[in-house]
């Protein structure tokens, strides 16, 4: 679960991390407000869910009110990425000698939290990890109840910052704070870029981007507090109401699939097929018509999903059930009523035969395996984009 910068802030400063704070404005007026209180030169940043703020001029620097206004007004009028800017956060303007990354995050190939770190932050930072990986240093942690201290931080801070104590030594009392807020919050993800080196030598986080695990949200109730609706992929959003597990991609053949260890299959097997999919989309063990429906109308919220394939191993999952929901997904949604949406089906398992009838005479396509149905979806796909 993604939160804003503005709220990633709040938080690294509740476990102790230097910010330099800000304030939040919807309107222009209010981000002049917020800056002549601030003080000039002052930073107005787009609050939205997606990178490459800066680039897309969704970062400012303004040095008087009147700038303050132009620059919210077209800061509050982009749309980056897809996402349209409904907040700016208005900050400081800092003094900065030099830049680091740091970061704490689960490497899952390894099944451990590691410590990221660059001498060389800011934007370029993935291109330095492409072109210099030499720059980027690592510090997995063992499992441990006891938590890090800045001690136990101390030698990887020395290693970010090589003959400057001082700053090594507040290097690590930041990452021991962000590794009682990773804990504590149930992240998956704290990254500071950049963590500044003022011309004070002061270290202060000028950036934040924090993600936190929503299968913990049980236990967080606050987190949920965090969470921006209208930031959120509608597709997403919609598939979380209903119940399914939906992540978009950027192919053309949209998956509905029971199970993530079959949905994940499917995918790998349309791109070893040559297709492309569009989306993981898991409608789950127990799949009521009514979650079918929901299914078809986020797969078709996608424009450029040519052919949709089914894939479905009744197990829990009732093939009737699926069947029944891909009726009333017809008169609801229309998916190959039309022609423009051709549907791959394959139907195996509890009741496969009665939802086959209940399919009988409808405009499908339907496979036995799943590579059979994968292969017929990659070429309906490749048909659609030939004519």
């Amino acid at each position: 679960m993604k939160i804003h910068e503005y709220q990633a802030q709040a938080l690294l400063k509740e476990y102790g991390v230097p910010v330099l704070g800000g304030e939040l404005a919807t309107r222009p007026t209010e981000a002049a407000e917020a800056a002549a209180k601030i003080g000039f030169p002052a930073v107005l940043k787009a609050q939205v869910h997606a990178g490459g703020r800066g680039k897309a001029g969704g970062v400012r620097v303004v040095k008087t009110p009147a700038e303050a206004i132009a620059a919210a007004q077209a800061i509050l009028g982009l749309t980056i990425k897809g996402l349209p800017v409904r907040r700016v956060f208005v900050t400081a303007a800092a003094s900065i000698r030099s830049e680091v990354y740091l970061s704490l995050l689960i490497d899952r190939a390894i099944s451990r939290m590691v410590y990221i770190a660059c001498s060389a932050g800011g934007v370029e930072i993935e291109e330095t990890a492409k072109t210099a990986p030499e720059k980027i240093l690592r510090l997995e942690l063992p499992p441990s109840r006891n938590g890090r201290t800045a001690a136990d931080c101390a030698p990887f801070a020395e290693r970010l910052f090589p003959g400057e104590p001082g700053l090594a030594a507040k290097a690590a009392e930041i990452m021991a704070s962000l590794y009682r807020l990773f804990r504590a919050r149930d992240c998956s993800l704290v990254e500071i870029n950049p963590l500044a080196v003022t011309q004070a030598s002061a270290l202060v986080a000028l950036d934040a981007k924090i993600l936190l695990d929503d299968n913990a949200l049980f236990r967080q109730p606050g987190n949920e507090a965090l969470r921006d609706p209208d930031s959120e992929d509608p597709g997403e959003l919609e598939a979380r109401t209903a119940g399914l597990s939906f992540i978009g991609l950027n192919g053309d053949i949209g998956c509905m699939v029971n199970g993530a260890g079959l949905a994940m299959a499917t995918l790998d097997t349309i791109k070893h097929l040559g297709g492309e999919p569009a989306n993981f989309l898991d409608v789950g063990g127990s799949s009521s018509p009514q979650k079918i429906t929901s299914a078809f109308r986020i797969i078709l919220r996608n424009p450029r999903v040519k052919v949709i394939f089914i894939n479905i191993f009744g197990g829990i999952t009732r093939c009737d059930d699926v069947a029944r929901g891909m009726l009333a997904a017809a008169q609801e949604c229309n998916p190959d009523g039309s022609g423009k949406v051709p549907v791959v089906i394959r139907l195996v398992g509890t009741n496969e035969e009665a939802g086959r009838e209940l399919l009988a005479g409808q405009n499908l396509t339907v496979a036995r395996t799943l590579e059979e149905g994968a292969l017929k979806a990659v070429e309906l796909a490749q048909q659609v984009i030939s004519h």
